[in-house]
């Protein structure tokens, strides 16, 4: 099967709605924080998936390099950035967990974004550390992961959590302190730390990952229709109902100035 071939279709949105409705919680979170360049600001993207945030920071402007270690996804992204017309995009395979190997990103971006990754790794204080050397001084991080506190919508939320790395998460998530002390430690100053679900996005979340016991295409198409739903009503549903977020999210920046 095609694994494009939605993005051959509708193009750039396609990349957003290959799973649930919280990848677009989380890349709309992005957007607001990411403005429109013809700076040629650079961006890496640590964890990228199959490159829908690189991909949509490449068409907002940037140089966006998206690093994973997973081949078949870095081939995925690739073909993606070419249907899509990101031509500043660029993807290669590398464990971020040897991102200190990498010298030649020292110092050389202006963002870097970190969605749903850190969870997976056991050294969350070195990779956060190594993120913060990729970065110029100003430069800043968009970083996203589990809330600890979350209402889990799938039995898988409230663990069990591996000891080692087999692509799983290792912890449960983290807590606004939690965020603060990794930033103190890899040498960030925090501008924001909040939250990007809305009630409607985490019941439809839940329902597909419910029917993708099931088979993902099932789930896939019958929330389909549904995905519109939390980008028209779930900023006023807010008001009413309170829904303990999915994803805590962080904005830091690294200081221009050493001390």
């Amino acid at each position: 099967m095609d694994k494009s071939l939605l993005v051959k279709i509708i193009g750039y949105p396609a990349t957003l709605i290959h799973h649930d409705t919280t990848i677009i919680d989380r890349w709309l979170w992005i957007k607001n924080r990411l403005p429109k360049t013809n700076n040629k600001e650079a961006l890496l993207d640590i964890g990228c998936g199959t490159g829908a945030f690189t991909i949509g920071a490449s068409l907002r402007g940037y140089q966006a390099l998206g690093l994973s270690w997973d081949e078949r996804n870095q081939k995925v992204a690739g073909e993606r950035a070419k249907i899509c017309n990101a031509s500043t995009a660029t993807f290669e395979v590398q464990d971020v967990r040897h991102l200190h190997d990498r010298k030649d990103l020292f110092e050389k971006f202006e963002v870097a974004i970190c969605c749903e990754n850190i969870e997976h790794i056991l050294d969350d204080k070195k990779l956060l550390k190594d993120i913060a050397s990729c970065l110029k001084p100003g430069g800043y991080l968009l970083l996203t992961a589990p809330y600890y506190h979350q209402r889990a919508i799938s039995s898988s939320d409230d663990g069990p959590f591996r000891n080692i790395e087999d692509g799983g998460h290792v912890r449960r998530g983290y807590t606004m302190t939690m965020l603060v002390e990794l930033s103190e430690f890899a040498g960030l100053k925090i501008e924001e730390i909040s939250f990007c679900n809305g009630y409607l996005s985490q019941k439809i979340a839940k329902l597909y990952r419910e029917l993708s016991k099931i088979h993902s295409l099932l789930a896939w198409l019958v929330i389909l229709p549904l995905r519109i739903l939390p980008l028209i009503f779930d900023k006023a549903i807010s008001k009413f109902f309170s829904s303990n977020d999915l994803t805590i999210c962080m904005e830091a920046h690294k200081p221009r100035f050493k001390k």
